[in-house]
């Protein structure tokens, strides 16, 4: 398996892991999974039941031995559960068994994308605003550290993007070696 045959999306949650990587991999005629559903098919639990049960550590855990299984897969596009940097194993898994696009958006609009959304174990909170913003702050690292690419997801639409995030890839997949920047315009 090449780094090239696979690309692994990561980012805080909102940031459009699952929906653009269907469309990449629509693009790119590869399969797409997104490891969080995988993880609820694998368990046949929801993730919000599985932190209420085992806490965020037990979930984080099953959520790594999913991330092994699943980067050893070909030629797919992986969209990663936001919190998946979080585990220096997966983060060395990621890096070396495919190309890593980190989707970056801002806690404002991450939050304006996720304000409704129940099945959000984190975000349950009185302000879920502040708690992006300090998820951004701990992860945002840990995602550079990771990514072939830095791309912003802004207010495009999910084709626009997942076309501009196609050629990026293609300029950095054919870059000579060393050439390559850490983050396209």
């Amino acid at each position: 398996m090449s780094k090239q045959d696979n690309i692994f999306l990561v980012g805080l949650m909102g940031a459009g892991k699952t929906t653009v990587g269907r469309q990449l991999a629509k693009q790119l005629g590869k399969t797409f999974i997104d490891s969080d559903q995988e993880l609820e098919a694998r368990t046949g639990v929801r993730i919000p039941v599985i932190f209420e049960i085992e806490g965020e550590a037990g979930f984080r855990k099953r959520e790594e031995f999913v991330i092994d299984l699943l980067t050893a897969q070909s030629n797919i596009v992986l969209g990663t559960g936001g919190g998946a940097v979080l585990s220096g194993a997966s983060r060395e898994l990621l890096k070396s068994r495919g190309m890593v696009v980190y989707l970056r958006g801002s806690p404002e609009q991450l939050y304006e994308r996720t304000r409704h959304d129940k099945n959000r174990p984190l975000l349950q909170t009185d302000d879920p605003l502040a708690k992006l913003k300090a998820l951004y702050a701990q992860r945002d690292p840990l995602y550079r550290e990771v990514a072939d690419l830095v791309i912003d997801t802004g207010r495009q639409s999910v084709v626009s993007l997942a076309r501009q995030l196609r050629d990026k890839l293609d300029l950095l997949l054919n870059a000579l070696p060393g050439d390559a920047p850490d983050t396209l315009p």
